[in-house]
């Protein structure tokens, strides 16, 4: 595991000290455990964003038209077997 370094204003530091108190978890893995849920919200906010993205797009939404039709028809074939 790799060494960071940073500087933090005081009263989130002493946020972070009463909540790792609190929860009884070091320091450092409340800030990992903090970090990798913002990362993970940030992705999902670009997933999602990319989706709304796609839906002011005509050629996007023709491909999805498309597709769904495919997959209708799919089932259709599925229910006769």
């Amino acid at each position: 595991m790799a060494t960071f370094t940073s500087s933090l204003p005081q009263e989130l530091l002493d946020k972070l000290a009463k909540t790792a108190t609190e929860l009884k978890i070091p320091k450092n893995k409340l800030i990992q455990k903090a970090l990798e849920y913002y990362l993970e919200k940030l992705d999902k906010a670009s997933f999602l964003n990319s989706y709304k993205n796609m839906a002011d797009d005509p050629e996007h939404l023709l491909l999805a038209e498309e597709g769904i039709e495919d997959w209708f028809q799919m089932l259709e074939e599925l229910e006769k077997e």
